[in-house]
């Protein structure tokens, strides 16, 4: 039978849209489902601050009378103003193994980009920076993260099946052993950075982040730290709101660093926001659902550190303290806490393959390039 495409209307087709996922991946010892609250709030038009400069529309895929994939077709009107484009992004993508339902899913973002007229198709890529991207192409046989997509390994297969696709840009990620102390290069230079240059270690409390401004300074900072990287746009004030509220209230302060500049009466100079690895806990959230007793694999990893993984979720320093050895000072801080809490692994989140200034700073801690994963991108 033919693929048929459907346009998701109603509550009922956006739930299907969500579960489809969990369908699929029903299982899989690698998959680390999202909350399904989570996603369906970023698909809501009223509650997702990014569709203030975004459209989109989401479809499904039915074959023999069954969902057999989906897509999301983004426009962001923004970041293709800023770096001059006209791109329809393409983002949780998810289809069997068959050509024809992939083949038809991004018929239909093409379709989307025409009418609204965009001249080349880009993804896996979400409404911004803060979504997952980039489609996994290497290391298929390890966990994944919370803030980034997991796929079968036949989605690049289909990719270079269908033809017209190319590299846009490749990702790489990282497994990061902790060490049982802080290593001596990171200690010498760690000293020599708060002597030298008046660097200092800032840890935050509730009161900063919610009634003192830092929760939104910590969001600028990340404005400022990746402006330059690909695809990337700045956060808009309602934006960082949003994520403030969404995230902030579940991060542990103990594994947030803050970095700042004595010289400059405390400014900022880079942070590091880590978290507990929330992989197992949202693998046991049957459904991306709390409810039954998801809510407590999640509260034991997050507030008991039941887990023995970190990820390294946000971690940036402006360009003039790149060179200086910050980061050699955010990890001396930061290691001695993972060992208190029984860490025994970090995982870096993706950073573009031809960023070596990211990729040099994990040179104490053994670093292993265990995952790629790639953007791609066609003409229409």
């Amino acid at each position: 039978m033919a693929v048929e495409i459907r346009k998701v209307e109603t509550e009922k087709d956006l739930k299907t849209f969500i579960d489809f996922h969990y369908d699929l991946y029903a299982g899989s010892p690698y998959d680390v489902p999202n909350l399904y609250i989570d996603e369906k709030n970023t698909f809501d038009k009223h509650k997702n601050a990014a569709f203030d400069f975004c459209t989109a529309e989401y479809y499904l895929a039915y074959k023999d009378g069954k969902v057999a994939g989906r897509v999301a077709a983004i426009i962001n009107y923004r970041v293709n103003k800023h770096w001059n484009r006209q791109d329809v992004r393409f983002g949780w993508i998810d289809f069997i193994d068959d050509l024809e339902v992939s083949r038809a899913l991004f018929d239909a973002v093409a379709a989307y980009g025409r009418e609204n007229g965009m001249t080349a198709m880009v993804g896996p890529l979400g409404f911004s920076d803060m979504d997952p991207e980039g489609m996994l192409t290497w290391g298929f046989d390890k966990l994944g993260t919370m803030a980034t997509i997991y796929n079968y390994d036949y989605y690049p297969r289909h990719m270079e099946q269908m033809g017209g696709w190319a590299k846009d840009n490749d990702y790489v990620e990282y497994f990061l052993p902790v060490p049982d102390k802080v290593p001596e290069k990171y200690a010498k230079i760690a000293s020599l950075v708060e002597k030298r240059y008046n660097l200092h270690v800032k840890k935050l409390t509730r009161k900063d982040v919610f009634q003192g401004g830092w929760g939104r300074k910590l969001f600028e900072i990340i404005n400022a730290t990746y402006t330059n990287l690909y695809g990337f746009v700045s956060l808009t004030d309602r934006q960082i709101d949003q994520y403030v509220k969404m995230y902030m209230p579940m991060v542990d302060l103990n594994l947030v660093t803050v970095i700042v500049d004595g010289n400059k009466n405390d400014a900022v100079a880079g942070m590091g926001i880590t978290i507990p690895s929330l992989s197992h806990a949202l693998q046991k959230c049957r459904r991306g659902r709390l409810l039954p007793t998801g809510w407590w694999h999640v509260l034991r990893a997050i507030k008991f550190h039941k887990t023995e993984g970190v990820d390294l979720l946000l971690v940036g320093f402006l360009p003039e303290y790149r060179a200086k050895g910050a980061n050699a000072l955010l990890f001396s801080d930061l290691i001695p806490r993972y060992n208190e809490y029984g860490i025994k692994w970090g995982e870096s989140q993706v950073e573009m393959e031809s960023n070596e200034g990211v990729q040099g700073q994990w040179g104490a801690l053994d670093p292993i390039n265990h995952k790629r994963r790639r953007c791609y991108r066609k003409e229409l």
